[in-house]
């Protein structure tokens, strides 16, 4: 893959993630917190922890740019980490992160 277009898809990657990171957080619904009232303090944090679990998988996307972009200036981008061999290009552009082949990842 052309260095140029790698180097697009992975800035295209970044702040996609880092966008939705910044979405991510407690939204006040307005209700006063009643202590008496545990549906409101468990929708709260219901909210709260599954916002928690998305930001985890967004920093592991966002630490999988980070190594592909390593592996750009290093120039092994495009190979597999695995095996040494060539990603597709399809591949690439569907997933810009891919660090191992279909195959080697269907294992």
């Amino acid at each position: 893959m052309d260095p140029e277009r790698a180097r697009e898809l992975l800035a295209g990657e970044r702040e996609r993630i880092e966008r939705t990171l910044a979405r991510l957080g407690h939204e006040d619904t307005g209700e006063p917190a009643d202590e008496e009232d545990p549906a409101n303090q468990a929708s709260d944090l219901y909210q709260d922890e599954l916002d928690e679990g998305l930001a985890d998988d967004l920093r592991e996307e966002l630490a999988a740019v980070e190594r592909a972009e390593a592996r750009l200036a290093a120039g092994t981008y495009g190979l597999s980490i695995e095996s040494g061999k060539p990603i597709p290009d399809e591949r690439l552009e569907a997933l810009p992160t891919a660090e191992r082949t279909a195959e080697e990842e269907a294992l």
